[in-house]
This record gives C-alpha cells, structure tokens and sequence, in this order.
C-alpha cells in the first residue's frame, strides 16, 4: 500500500505549492493595479496639506475630482481616495514586490517615512514575509486571528459592541467560578456596584449578603454602613408601630391604656421580634448551619433570653438597673 499524501484542504501538498505560486502573481498583479489608480488619482489631485479642499482647477474640489473619477471607471469614490492616501505613502522606489497591497496600505499607517520604508522591508521575527495581521500588529490595529491575550480582549470588546451581546457574554462568564475568582477585588466591587443600581436588586443582594454572619459583622465595622443600618432601624420601628397599630387585635386595648411612649415602644419591639422570628426561622427547613454560625445564633437567642428576663422584671419590679452578668453579655463580652 503506497503511502498517504500529505493534503492541503483537497489537493495535495505540490499542487497547493503550484496554486499558492500561481495566486501570488495575481496578488502581485492587483497590487500594481491598486497602486497605479491611487498614482493616476494623485497625477489629477496632489496631495495637500491637511484642510486643503481645492482643487487645481478653479471649478472643481479635490473630492468632485476623485468622484468623477471614481465614476467614469466604475469604483467607489473611497476606494479612490484610499489608493491615492497609500499611493502618496508609497513612493515607486519604496513599494515591494512579493508584498500584498493590503500590507502596504496597513503599513501606510506608520507616520514616520523612514520608519515607514524600513519595517516593509524587514517582516517580523520568524516570518519570511508580512501577513497582514503581522502588519495590524506592527500599526496597533486589531487582527483578525488573534493570538496574545490582549488582542483576544480587543475582539471580545469589539464584537459585544452591542448593548445585548455585552449583556449576555458577561452574564455567561460570570457564571464560571474560575473566571470570577481572577477578578481582581476592586474590579469585583465596580462590578456589583454596577449591577445593584435598581433598588430591588440591591435590597436583594443586601438581604442576602447580611444574613452572612461574617459579612454582618464586617459591613457593621464601617461608621458610615452602622449610621445607615441604624437609620433604617429607626424608620423600620416606625413602621412597625404603625403595624401594631392597625392589625394587632390587642392595639384597641392599648389605646385605652393611659400609657407613656416607652410602653408603646416596649410593645412594638415585642411584637416587631415575634414577626421578624415567624419570617425567617420557617426559611432554616432542611437546612444545617456551620457550627460558626450555630454558634452566633445561640450566643444572639442567650442575649434574647436575658434581655426578656430584663423585661420581666422590669414590668413587674419598675427596676431598669441590670446586672453585670446582663451588662456583659449584652455587650459580648
């Protein structure tokens, strides 16, 4: 059995070699093309320094002269003025042969002649000759391969140009635990920041992350985050009391009472606990707390009970003064 031929696509490796040979006289033969438009475009209109629009002759600008050209040979008018920018780039002397009009006009970008003249002549390390995202590269344009993780970036931006696109891709890649743990930090915050703007969003991701002890406790050391806990505190003390007010079926009662601010407050906090705990504790079913968090929640139910003993004796006594032991472990000491 004789040996497997090695293929390019369909056709064997000397025939590819034959078509690549071919193709490249006809790449060559297009870049003359090219050139000699952009040469008969500068022959009518010269260039001129940046601003100026007149053309030689008194009756026409420079952009009427290269439409009429682009007219009566059949091109569009950008693709002549294009062949005459990189036309005017490329003297005679300094265009290369083997190499693809669409390198020089990519290499044009380079704004230094002598710059310009040399790196044409000189393909990047390891390269027998320019590609044109070799040449993207060199000018700082994006490539339509890309390889770096830069450029990957650059394409990744340039396709989610789209509001929808950019939507969808973040929230795919932010569901790749690897991906969000190399976010940096800083990164991390603008992020959330970003994504918390809505209000219901934000108190949603606020409920949660609070429920977290440790974040709790870490969120209470800043002054600023206390003073607005605090706050809502306040305002959520008030609302309750108006609950109480119009659904407790013992506030008929107590309006009768000739009561002080402190026992309406006293009463509103009882019934305020009693409906915090029916909420949340039914959300702890199948449900098994670190032995950290068991912890936290026992020492918070022990001030609980001791503050509720306080109560007692405080209703029943009229004495407020409490004990070093209460003092202490209302303190967390």
């Amino acid at each position: 059995m004789s040996e497997e031929i090695e293929k390019v696509g369909s056709v064997s490796q000397s025939r590819y070699e034959q078509i690549v040979a071919e193709l490249r006289q006809v790449v060559e033969q297009q870049t003359r093309g090219q050139f000699t438009i952009g040469d008969r475009a500068l022959e009518i209109e010269p260039m001129r320094a940046r601003g100026g629009e007149i053309g030689a002759g008194p009756a026409w600008t420079v952009a009427e002269s290269l439409r009429r050209l682009a007219e009566d040979i059949g091109l569009k008018a950008n693709t002549i003025k294009t062949a005459r920018w990189v036309a005017s780039r490329w003297p005679k002397e300094h265009r290369q042969p083997g190499v693809s009009y669409t390198v020089h006009r990519i290499l044009a970008d380079i704004e230094d002649e002598h710059e310009r003249f040399a790196a044409i002549k000189n393909p990047p390390t390891g390269k027998s000759r320019w590609t044109p995202d070799a040449a993207n590269r060199r000018v700082g344009h994006q490539v339509e391969n890309p390889e770096t993780p830069q450029e990957k970036i650059s394409a990744i931006h340039t396709l989610a140009r789209d509001d929808r696109i950019a939507a969808a891709v973040t929230t795919d890649l932010l569901k790749r635990p690897q991906v969000a743990a190399k976010v940096p930090m800083e990164d991390k915050v603008r992020v959330v920041e970003e994504f918390t703007r809505e209000e219901t969003v934000a108190t949603t991701a606020a409920t949660g992350l609070l429920r977290r002890p440790d974040v709790a406790f870490k969120a209470m050391s800043d002054d600023t985050a206390r003073f607005q806990v605090n706050l809502a505190q306040n305002e959520r003390h008030r609302q309750a009391r108006e609950d109480f007010e119009s659904t407790s079926p013992v506030a008929p009662a107590v309006r009768h009472i000739d009561r002080t601010v402190e026992f309406f407050d006293l009463v509103t906090a009882c019934h305020t606990f009693v409906a915090a705990a029916g909420r949340t504790v039914p959300g702890l079913r199948d449900r098994t707390l670190s032995e950290d968090e068991q912890a936290i929640v026992h020492s918070n139910v022990a001030k609980v009970r001791a503050t509720l003993d306080w109560i007692e004796q405080a209703v029943d006594t009229g004495k407020v003064d409490m004990d070093e032991a209460l003092a202490r472990l209302l303190k967390g000491e």
